[in-house]
């Protein structure tokens, strides 16, 4: 697997969501869950909309198995994340059994190869020259919440790292910043 970087420039962000609204709602609720959840991309394509959805309203908190440990975690949506939610499910008619993320050949969830081409044709539109991948995701959450006063010790749990070294070059923060 090849080193991909975090998304540091919240303008270089905020083109990337303009170009996925422009092309897909589905495609902007991916990105947007993704950078403000941290949730692994496996995890992401195998959400159904009962997992986000309560009938009413969205869910205030997602929760998961992580595929890793086996333990269930929670994972905070916020209101970006609920906006997009909001948006997404009123354009289409999805039931609660269905992937959030469908394809729309069949009823699966789109493919891992699928999101990485939709994240980085995005990318590259957007200008952004790094490597884009859908680790991108999960690395802009890390650097985020790092940037805004986010324990590192709280990100080590998430990213399942054993020191704080790892967690940071992980996210893209090095001993310079």
């Amino acid at each position: 697997m090849e080193y991909v970087d975090p998304i540091r420039d919240i303008e270089s962000i905020n083109m990337i969501k303009k170009i996925l609204k422009s092309q897909s709602q589905r495609d902007l609720l991916l990105f947007v869950l993704g950078i403000n959840t941290g949730i692994r991309v496996s995890d992401l394509l195998s959400l159904k909309v009962q997992d986000v959805w309560d009938g009413k309203r969205t869910k205030e908190f997602l929760y998961l198995k992580d595929s890793q440990s086996g333990e269930e975690r929670a994972y905070y949506l916020n209101h970006r994340v609920h906006q997009e939610l909001k948006n997404y499910l009123s354009q289409f008619n999805l039931k609660d059994s269905d992937y959030l993320f469908k394809s729309s050949r069949n009823e699966q969830p789109i493919s891992r190869q699928q999101a990485y081409r939709i994240i980085n044709k995005a990318a590259k539109e957007a200008g952004i020259i790094g490597k884009i991948g859908m680790h991108t995701l999960r690395k802009t959450f890390g650097y985020h919440a790092y940037r805004k006063g986010i324990a590192i010790s709280i990100l080590m749990e998430i990213y399942h790292h054993h020191t704080p070294a790892e967690t940071l070059r992980y996210i893209g923060i090095d001993k310079h910043e």
